[in-house]
């Protein structure tokens, strides 16, 4: 099978990596950039995640549907591969930039070749300044970095420790003038430490996709907490609105029965019944909107 690797000559770079002080000489792409005028955000965060940042990274991107937002990782296990599969479950176009070349032989990882295929298909690319045959390196992986903050306007880091790619990613974030956004996480975390250590150094935090929204340059009036769009809610019953309506911000089970003032055993079969529809999900000990 043929693979369409083309190669790209400085002039013919995307405008945000030529602006860089140490741009590379020639770039490989394999499918097609999407549009310049869109917004370019760059996800990225630690292979060992936790459910936390999964779901965190899903949430925030799943937020950014409908708008023209481009996501960009390095197609690496852990939050690189959750924000390429939430963009592509979102429809936004993703470019990964991996740490290899770009031929399937030696695509890095092997394991998320499948996903590079969907991104692909989705009418997405791959991009990469290495030869099409060159083997993923520890020094690669650094030098691609440079790469993902270049291409765009903002860098989102989720979870990472003090000592981490993700935290390079953001370092040449701002060498390059751009933003640097974070998610804020448990105290007890070990992969809070370099979000936390990010907001001390002046990063954006942002706890909902209106905050990204807003820190993209997009207004997110009318939207919930994690989207753009405001879900229709006017075919729940009165006991459903009313448990909407307590948890603009979440709850925990207990503070949500007792703010409902309704007996336990008539409050436990309405929420389990709106989990079964969809309408809200419990975790971390909180119960939340879907």
């Amino acid at each position: 099978m043929t693979v369409d690797i083309k190669e790209l000559q400085p002039k013919y770079f995307p405008k945000r990596v030529k602006e860089i002080t140490d741009p590379p000489k020639k770039l490989y792409v394999q499918g097609t950039l999407p549009s310049e005028d869109h917004k370019w955000l760059a996800v990225v965060g630690s292979r060992k995640y936790t459910n936390y940042g999964k779901e965190v990274c899903e949430k925030l991107i799943e937020g950014l549907a409908g708008y023209p937002i481009v996501i960009v990782s390095g197609l690496a296990l852990g939050i690189d591969a959750i924000a390429h599969r939430a963009g592509l479950e979102a429809k936004l176009p993703c470019v990964a930039v991996p740490g290899s070349g770009l031929d399937p032989k030696v695509l890095y990882p092997s394991t998320n070749r499948r996903l590079a295929d969907e991104i692909l298909k989705a009418g997405g690319a791959l991009l990469s300044e290495f030869e099409p045959d060159f083997r993923a390196t520890a020094w690669g992986f650094l030098q691609r970095n440079r790469i993902m903050a270049g291409l765009s306007d903002a860098v989102l880091v989720i979870e990472a420790e003090q000592r981490s790619g993700s935290l390079v990613t953001s370092k040449f974030a701002t060498e390059y003038n751009r933003d640097v956004l974070t998610v804020p996480g448990s105290i007890f975390s070990s992969s809070s430490t370099g979000p936390h250590m990010l907001i001390k150094l002046g990063a954006t935090p942002i706890t909902s996709a209106a905050d990204l929204l807003e820190a993209l340059g997009f207004s997110a009036e009318g939207g919930s907490a994690f989207g753009g769009k405001q879900r229709d809610y006017s075919d729940c019953t009165s006991e459903e609105k009313k448990v909407i309506e307590l948890l603009q911000s979440p709850l925990s089970r207990d503070d949500l029965i007792d703010a409902l003032d309704i007996p336990i055993n008539q409050a436990n079969a309405l929420l389990s019944f709106m989990e079964l529809k969809s309408l809200i999900k419990e975790s971390a000990g909180e119960i939340h909107l879907s």
